[in-house]
């Protein structure tokens, strides 16, 4: 796994949700798996294809999505306002990407990135065969942010084929 590729997303990660939660964060319990991801609350998954492929899990303790919902809708959100709650974590999880993308395209990166979507399976994605898993929980004041990365390059310009064949 390249850690050039992934630390965008750690960056990204902790500059928004410092923002968005308005709390100091750190980074704990970090980890490889090859196991399929299970959600721990309110989840979203971005897929990429292209040179970078692989997927991103943002998954948010159902509090800590509470307390995101309220701070973006600017009024108080409870359980009860699920849809607020989803599109909330949704929109972490594009915060979040845009950011690195913005990053890894600015490094001479080529893919693709599709919106965010609900991660709703209770057993999760298993990442490919050939790629771990990077799994990371981010802790705040509101609670706990767990992001699960598993991303391969794919060298699509002849120059590198030959560079990494030779």
């Amino acid at each position: 796994m390249r850690m050039d590729l992934i630390q965008p997303f750690i960056n990204s990660a902790d500059a928004v949700l410092a923002q968005g939660l308005e709390s100091p964060i750190s980074i704990e319990n970090l980890s490889m798996e090859e196991e399929a991801y299970r959600r721990k609350g309110v989840a979203a998954e971005v897929y990429l294809t292209g040179e970078i492929e692989g997927r991103i899990i943002f998954d948010v303790d159902l509090g800590t999505a509470l307390q995101l919902a309220s701070r973006l809708a600017g009024v108080e959100v409870s359980e009860t306002d699920e849809d607020l709650v989803r599109e909330a974590v949704l929109e972490l999880a594009n915060q979040i990407i845009g950011n690195a993308v913005t990053s890894l395209n600015d490094q001479g990166f080529h893919f693709h990135v599709r919106p965010p979507t609900q991660h709703t399976s209770e057993q999760g994605s298993k990442s490919s065969e050939d790629t771990e898993a990077l799994v990371m929980c981010f802790n705040t004041s509101s609670g706990n942010v767990f992001m699960n990365v598993a991303l391969r390059h794919h060298c699509s310009r002849p120059l590198e084929r030959a560079a990494v064949a030779g």
